[in-house]
């Protein structure tokens, strides 16, 4: 996975065009444009639209032409995802509705005053998911790489305001590991995906989609170390106004073996992320190549 480096594609004069286009005229207009901007990434990231392409033609199956569509499709909802997630944060008028299944699951954890995981990928839209999970009340943590551009990063705090989530980025003096422990000790809810990872983490490997994969091992080994109870969440978009939140029953693991517990998470996990990648085949925002 060495081709992805922590950073989003973007720059904030394109973030600050689409913000004024929402705030003056909603959201459809803005998913209008975005379609031109999309055509650009379809017809000029052939690296990027290689990978993506190979998943759904080699690794799912679909046909060329199918694949072909699929492809243009995960771009536009990549865009849409983003759009989204500055419509949602920064409070912008929108006709969006949810639809929760697993909301208990996640209040049960809560329950047990003793923290938990929340594992995710890049499927759907986390930033969606981190604002629902407001309703909680409980605080949550959102472990993130920090590889925006700085003056992009400012402006996206800005214009989101993040006041119901608290972000911890990954740091190389370990200093998030404190952070994170002291949300947990807290009985809040600590986030983080496991589909990516950048150069030199440590990994673990998993059968997936028929073939060998590695995996961070990161967000297993946070929750085996703490022993905290774990759930494996996301948000998936089903039309352009609505989106389905899901969070799976929790899991306990036996942490007396944390290499064997490590391991059998991330087998779980493997399995959950692929039933949601067969269901909604366009949400996974992956562009390179997850086997190699």
């Amino acid at each position: 996975m060495s081709l992805w480096h922590g950073r989003s594609k973007g720059n904030k004069a394109g973030y600050q065009f689409f913000v004024w286009i929402l705030r003056s005229f909603g959201v459809m207009p803005a998913y209008f444009i975005l379609r031109l901007v999309v055509l650009y990434y379809f017809l000029f990231s052939p690296t990027s639209s290689r990978k993506i392409f190979h998943l759904y033609h080699r690794r799912l199956g679909f046909g060329w032409f199918s694949s072909v569509r699929k492809l243009y499709r995960n771009y536009y909802l990549l865009g849409q995802s983003i759009i989204d997630k500055v419509v949602v944060m920064s409070g912008i008028k929108n006709k969006f509705s949810y639809h929760f299944d697993g909301e208990e699951n996640l209040r049960q954890i809560t329950a047990l005053q003793n923290g938990g995981m929340l594992i995710s990928a890049h499927i759907g839209n986390w930033d969606i998911a981190g604002h629902l999970l407001k309703r909680l009340d409980t605080r949550i943590n959102i472990i993130m790489f920090d590889g925006e551009q700085e003056q992009l990063k400012e402006y996206l705090n800005n214009i989101t305001g993040k006041k119901s989530i608290n972000i911890i980025f990954i740091k190389n003096d370990l200093s998030h590991i404190y952070e994170i422990s002291e949300a947990l000790k807290n009985n809040e809810l600590v986030c983080m995906h496991a589909d990516r990872f950048l150069p030199g983490n440590k990994t673990l490997t998993t059968d997936f989609l028929g073939s060998p994969a590695k995996f961070p091992a990161g967000p297993f080994v946070l929750a085996s170390t703490f022993k905290v109870p774990v759930s494996f969440v996301f948000a998936v978009k089903e039309n352009d106004l609505h989106y389905h939140f899901f969070a799976s029953g929790i899991k306990n693991y036996d942490y007396s073996d944390r290499s064997k517990a490590n391991q059998e998470m991330l087998r779980d996990f493997a399995a959950e992320m692929e039933t949601k990648l067969k269901a909604y085949p366009e949400q996974w925002f992956n562009y390179y190549d997850f086997w190699h």
